[in-house]
């Protein structure tokens, strides 16, 4: 009996050194890519910022009270805030029933569909950008068609719906995909037996499908969040100037005023707003769908 507990914990300690081994140089990688960076990033947010020195030591939450005491950049995060809430909720009004489409299309068709949504992805953020810029820009396409219809001119660039379209645009097909995996394994025969004792497919669908995906769906929702929370891109070719969210500020601060203790807090404040937020949206999904 104490042989085989002896070689239990000799296999068992066997394991635990090749799993070591195994994740010791990814955790290594990991660790120092991202967590260290963040450690000096958030000793850098306790300094003090110098016209002259740039950055002087010092152990202070100056900068951090600057961002919660000033309308200004409070503003700036409310309207972040709101951009990147108001995208989610349009990626999943308009991604839901694509995802759903897709998860029961023809096994032949699904593929073609599919490669549809895969191919945005393959042209960078900044380059879609740029086309709904000639699209939405006055004398575009849409300014065209706009005035040549109903006579009067669409001049959509440098505003808030113009940051949102290009947002829902690059953010949609991450969604789409990954809620499109999440219908997929829910077995058809469910809707099909929902049906047969008498539900229309509407009400199958949101009594059935609906609660097995809901979590799915919350894990889509908040990729996308976040994706839109930091968005820097769309808010600077599509917004302007005038238009201000949290990345484009926090790229100012830092490459073109020189100030990286506010830059760091602004970085530190927007993570933290990112996930606060996340972990509450969580705790909107009822208990019994969270397992």
């Amino acid at each position: 009996m104490g042989a085989d507990i002896a070689a239990g914990r000799r296999s068992r300690t066997a394991q635990g050194l090749a799993a070591g081994a195994f994740l010791g140089p990814a955790t290594c990688v990991v660790l120092v890519t991202m967590v260290a960076p963040l450690l000096l990033l958030a000793r850098y947010s306790a300094n003090r910022y110098s016209a002259t020195d740039l950055m002087i030591e010092a152990v202070t939450p100056e900068n951090y009270l600057r961002f919660f005491t000033d309308t200004f950049y409070l503003g700036v995060m409310r309207t972040t805030i709101g951009v990147a809430v108001l995208s989610t909720l349009l990626c999943v009004l308009f991604g839901l029933p694509l995802a759903w489409r897709l998860a029961r299309m023809a096994p032949r068709w699904k593929g073609v569909c599919m490669l549809g949504v895969i191919l945005p992805l393959f042209i960078g953020s900044t380059v879609r950008t740029v086309g709904w810029m000639i699209l939405l820009a006055r004398g575009g396409l849409m300014d065209i068609a706009t005035t040549r219809l109903f006579a009067t001119r669409l001049d959509l660039m440098f505003t808030p719906t113009a940051v949102i379209v290009g947002i829902v645009s690059f953010n949609l097909p991450y969604l789409v995909l990954t809620m499109q995996s999440v219908f997929d394994r829910v077995d058809v025969q469910l809707e099909q037996a929902a049906q047969a004792l008498g539900a229309p497919p509407v009400r199958a669908f949101w009594r059935v499908v609906w609660p097995l995906v809901l979590p799915g769906v919350a894990i889509a929702a908040v990729m996308c969040f976040i994706l839109s929370m930091n968005a820097y891109a769309t808010p600077v070719l599509l917004g302007g100037p005038r238009f201000q969210m949290m990345a484009p500020l926090l790229y100012w601060e830092f490459g073109t005023n020189n100030n990286w203790p506010f830059a760091a807090a602004l970085a530190f404040i927007l993570m933290g707003t990112t996930l606060l937020l996340t972990v509450f949206a969580n705790m909107l999904i009822p208990r019994r769908y969270r397992a």
